[in-house]
């Protein structure tokens, strides 16, 4: 059935719920045909997307005011094990009950009266999932929160924008993918860089040969573990959950461990059990647009070679690492460093020139490359200048994204194979991108998967 059609079951909950509250004496913000009224710009609340937030902490919160923007969607419920606090970005609050103050603030304003009441907020996100009424969700969890609502969300047939890095595992992202595959559903990966016209440039350049034949990618990403969270963010010791945080639902599939301030939230990923450091926070990004120019975003390379990094300072808790470099070598030959002391961004360099691309800048070498005039007849990459409406036009068109699932697969199995040979002391890994196996070493083969804690399994669908 068409996610479009006025009726579906969900455009007709969504319907039911604006006629209970406004016989309720609620305002709701009706929106009629732009037909209508003779101009664009307004959407019928019977063709919006009713759009759920899984996750409202740190990049949630700033997600869920980009699709506030699109007057196609309409936002009727947002999920959190937090119910507010602090402890995100800068110290800034977060959680659920602020995601649906803003949401019923933003309907409440548009409506004209500046009350409404039409947003549920809700601690499970098996809750979200069960509802008939809602089209799509955003995933915006900490990394090893990212697998079990996917693939749920696949099953209860609910097109999905979940953000980077997409999976905590490679085994994970497998199953992932796999069920995207096999449901059928719409997925957008929140790597909005392939929405970035500087990239998109770049990555055309280099598939058309302009700086000849390419050998190799210099990847920078930041190092470091730095406290995101301001005051108090860093503080490691055991204390007492936060009322209304419901921190073992936060531990889901992860090993059991005490609370303390610097591990929930958004410092979580500098410890290995939810995420994996700089290398997955940011390799969600500069990989993922370097496998997007070097024509490799569903593949991946043969060997991880000339592994080395540092752990220090040695810490109680954060234990990702700080400092790394490593080459992952594909079966053409190119190479893709990726490191902390390279240039922040994505460099490739070819044998006529070298094109550079970062957020919001593209520079090459000779200069001359930027005035390259891409033909008929040649590549032409994706094109989405917006990373969210990109999401929202593929719900309707039921089209790929611009950051479908595997390619998502594909970029963060390097990264994760770059930690694996980093946590082990590995100089060297071999890997068949096309059985996705570790070969010739038992040790790091385990590592493609995780051990949950009870009762959470990785579901099957």
């Amino acid at each position: 059935m068409s996610r479009t059609s006025p009726d579906s079951p969900s455009r007709r909950g969504f319907l039911r719920s604006i006629g209970r509250a406004a016989a309720a004496g609620v305002a709701v913000p009706m929106v009629v045909p732009a037909s209508a009224l003779g101009r664009g710009g307004f959407t019928a609340p019977s063709e919006r997307i009713t759009l759920a937030m899984i996750g409202t902490g740190n990049q949630g919160f700033n997600d869920l005011r980009s699709f506030l923007r699109d007057d196609r969607v309409q936002v009727v419920a947002v999920c959190d094990v937090n119910r507010e606090g602090p402890g995100y970005w800068d110290g800034k609050v977060g959680g659920r009950e602020p995601a649906k103050r803003l949401v019923e603030e933003h309907y409440g304003r548009r409506a004209g009266s500046g009350s409404y009441a039409g947003c549920a907020s809700v601690v499970d996100f098996r809750e979200i999932l069960g509802r008939d009424d809602i089209d799509a969700v955003e995933i915006c969890t900490p990394d090893h929160w990212h697998a079990i609502p996917v693939i749920e969300a696949c099953k209860a047939g609910k097109d999905i924008y979940c953000q980077k890095p997409l999976s905590l595992t490679i085994a994970e992202g497998r199953a992932m993918s796999d069920a995207v595959k096999e449901t059928g559903v719409v997925f957008q990966t929140g790597s909005q860089q392939r929405s970035d016209p500087n990239f998109r440039r770049a990555c055309e350049l280099v598939r058309n040969g302009r700086i000849g034949e390419l050998k190799r990618v210099l990847v920078g990403l930041p190092g470091g573990r730095p406290n995101l969270a301001g005051e108090g963010g860093d503080d490691k010791k055991t204390a007492p959950v936060p009322e209304g945080f419901e921190y073992d639902s936060w531990l889901g599939p992860a090993p059991e461990a005490p609370y303390a301030p610097a591990r929930c939230h958004v410092n979580f990923r500098w410890i290995l059990d939810y995420s994996g450091g700089q290398i997955t926070d940011w390799g969600g990004h500069h990989p993922d647009c370097a496998q997007w120019g070097m024509g490799t975003e569903r593949t991946g390379p043969v060997e991880i070679r000339n592994v080395a990094g540092t752990f220090e300072p040695p810490d109680p808790l954060w234990d990702t690492a700080t400092a790394f470099s490593l080459d992952a070598v594909y079966g053409n030959g190119v190479v893709m460093n990726i490191s902390n002391a390279n240039r922040m961004g994505v460099t490739f360099e070819g044998t006529e020139g070298t094109v550079h691309a970062d957020r919001g800048r593209i520079d090459a070498d000779p200069k001359s490359l930027l005035d390259s005039e891409i033909g008929p007849g040649e590549i032409r990459l994706y094109a989405s200048d917006d990373h969210f409406r990109n999401f929202i036009d593929c719900v309707h068109s039921r089209g790929p994204t611009a950051a479908p699932v595997e390619v998502a697969h594909r970029s963060i199995t390097v990264c994760h194979l770059g930690n694996i040979a980093l946590r082990l002391g590995r100089d060297r890994l071999r890997w068949d991108p096309d059985a996705e196996r570790i070969l010739g070493d038992d040790e790091a083969a385990a590592m493609l998967s995780r051990p949950y804690r009870d009762p959470w399994k990785l579901p099957v669908v």
